[in-house]
């Protein structure tokens, strides 16, 4: 078994304590998410949503669904904010959203946690809106992980900024050097 078969393993048991873990997509609909984003996922994200659960685990058990199971429930999707993210412009002529920058965790006040879809290692990525000033988006971004590998671990681990017995100072994030080009 390799690395990535281990750390899977450990995540479906985690994810099976989760009462908001949903029943995993299917290759259909994978495939069909992928073609409405206009890129395919990587690998262990992929996974993670084909093997262990179509959302509902990780961090607060709170992964996003990667598409509506049941289209009529109206719940929040991967697929439907980074649609609606893309959009350029809209209202705001400065606003972007990077290409390939899947949400997959809404923490709350438009904090998003995303994995970078176009980076080898699966990059995760926190959008903070927060920090965005003068129209100036690419402030907003920050390195959470270097792999999703490392932050599905770091979150089994409980070793995450967002446990409630950790201080906000034990989180060095980094700004995501990529951001201004990305955008």
């Amino acid at each position: 078994m390799n690395n990535i078969e281990a750390l899977l393993e450990q995540v479906r048991a985690a994810a099976a304590e989760s009462e908001n873990l949903q029943d995993p997509i299917d290759s259909k609909s994978l495939a069909d998410a992928e073609q409405k984003l206009g890129f395919r996922l990587p690998p262990l994200l992929a996974a993670l949503y084909a093997t262990v659960g179509n959302g509902g685990f990780g961090p607060n058990d709170a992964l996003l669904e990667l598409c509506d199971a049941d289209p009529s429930d109206g719940t929040d999707t991967a697929l439907g904010e980074y649609l609606t993210l893309a959009i350029p412009g809209g209202t705001d002529p400065w606003w972007r959203w990077p290409a390939g920058v899947l949400p997959i965790l809404d923490w709350g006040c438009g904090r998003l946690a995303c994995v970078d879809c176009q980076s080898e290692d699966e990059t995760v990525l926190l959008f903070e809106p927060n920090a965005i000033e003068g129209g100036y988006v690419a402030a907003a971004w920050f390195v959470d992980s270097p792999s999703l590998a490392d932050w599905l671990q770091t979150w089994l681990d409980g070793r995450g900024w967002y446990e409630a017995d950790l201080d906000d100072d034990d989180s060095d994030m980094q700004p995501w050097s990529d951001a201004a080009s990305r955008l």
